[in-house]
């Protein structure tokens, strides 16, 4: 216990103020993205298909940008411009979801959204790296991701008590999640002060044939295992979709992501720590038996209890993992090639985000919600499999 309260102080406090705003950004994506799946499905009238379809293509959009904005942060030797206009973009998306009355405006705000993200995400990660000496990364990010997480239940709890209180207002609630998204954008640029060169080598192109090389073996294998282990890990809009399965009260169905969330926010951090010291393959393959197991109680489940396990469980298998890939890129980058190696991860994890949530949707369009399920822990086997061929170097 003495061991993690002293990890903790010796974290910069620039990880602290990264990881508040990305706090007060979730607060307010959560508010309105618990929420959208049953907007888009009751207010609007979309098919499942559809649903899964614009979530996974604005997810693999977030993801498919950061491979640009982490090359030019390499390039210019600068992350912070970069990720305040990206929460800048996502905080001007919010008031567009309270205002849209078909799913082509949800589609445009989702997308102007998860652009903001994309371009502040790999800076972002980037720059904990910068900041962070390396033998204490893995509990910087599992911080980082721990405080980001808490605005994942934080904002779903906030979105049921209005919608309670507004008698399922959905357009009500979306603009009060516009408050905490541009205080967000405020901390960053007020409170966040950059190393003056997070990098020191020569600036090169960073996406040049040797540059690339640069990268290594190892470096190469994370990025490529992580692809593959976004097949398995689908958009989390369908976890609201299979609640609402279960005949939940509609008001109270956020709370499947607050559920979710807070194991997640738990559990970021020890594990975090954990992957400092142990490890990386072991933890990784931990992660995946625990993701098949939420993947098979989610299938078979036809109570809310059930369902409440499993989404607990995927937050136990988000806790393990989440950080613990970022951490695995960081240890294995050259320090000014690290934006552009989380671009990359980011590109191929987006790929895989929007094959697996399209899939997704077919799947339980045409098969039922345990198609979906159990299609998502065939995969994570898959994955299982592959992570024995990662590089020893990587641990």
């Amino acid at each position: 216990m003495s061991l993690r309260f002293s990890t903790l102080r010796r974290i910069p406090g620039g990880v602290w103020i990264i990881g508040f705003v990305s706090l007060l950004m979730d607060i307010s994506s959560e508010m309105i993205h618990s929420l959208l799946p049953l907007f888009m499905a009751t207010a609007l009238g979309a098919p499942v298909v559809i649903i899964g379809l614009i979530e996974g293509v604005a997810e693999a959009t977030a993801l498919c940008v950061k491979v640009f904005s982490g090359v030019i942060s390499d390039y210019i030797g600068k992350r912070k411009g970069l990720a305040v206009l990206g929460y800048g973009l996502g905080a001007l998306s919010k008031p567009l979801f309270a205002l849209a009355s078909t799913s082509g405006m949800i589609f445009s705000a989702r997308m102007i959204d998860r652009v903001g993200k994309g371009i502040r995400g790999a800076p972002r990660d980037a720059l904990v790296a910068d900041v962070t000496p390396p033998e204490i990364r893995g509990a910087a990010y599992g911080l980082r991701q721990t405080l980001d997480t808490m605005g994942g239940f934080l904002g779903p709890l906030l979105a049921v008590g209005l919608m309670l209180l507004w008698s399922n207002d959905f357009r009500a609630v979306y603009w009060v999640a516009v408050v905490p998204a541009f205080l967000a954008v405020a901390l960053l640029f007020c409170g966040l002060h950059e190393p003056r060169t997070p990098v020191v080598t020569a600036r090169t192109n960073p996406i040049k044939t040797e540059n690339l090389k640069r990268l290594g073996v190892d470096c190469w294998w994370v990025i490529g295992l992580g692809g593959v282990f976004t097949l398995a890990r689908f958009s989390e809009a369908f976890l609201v979709l299979r609640a609402h399965e279960v005949n939940i009260p509609l008001a109270l169905i956020p709370l499947v992501m607050v559920a979710m969330n807070i194991v997640f926010s738990f559990t970021a951090y020890p594990f975090g720590r954990l992957s400092d010291i142990t490890s990386h393959r072991r933890l990784l393959q931990m992660g995946l038996v625990v993701l098949i197991v939420a993947d098979l109680v989610l299938a078979l489940s036809h109570s809310w209890v059930g369902i409440i396990v499993g989404v607990a469980l995927w937050g136990v298998h988000m806790g393990m993992t989440q950080g613990l890939l970022n951490t695995m890129i960081a240890h294995t980058a050259p320090a000014d090639l690290r934006g552009t190696a989380f671009g990359l991860f980011s590109l191929l994890s987006g790929l895989g985000l929007l094959i697996a949530s399209l899939g997704a949707g077919l799947l339980w369009d045409i098969w039922g919600s345990a198609s979906t399920f159990f299609a998502g822990a065939m995969i994570c086997v898959l994955t299982l499999i592959l992570t024995r061929f990662v590089p020893e170097k990587s641990e």
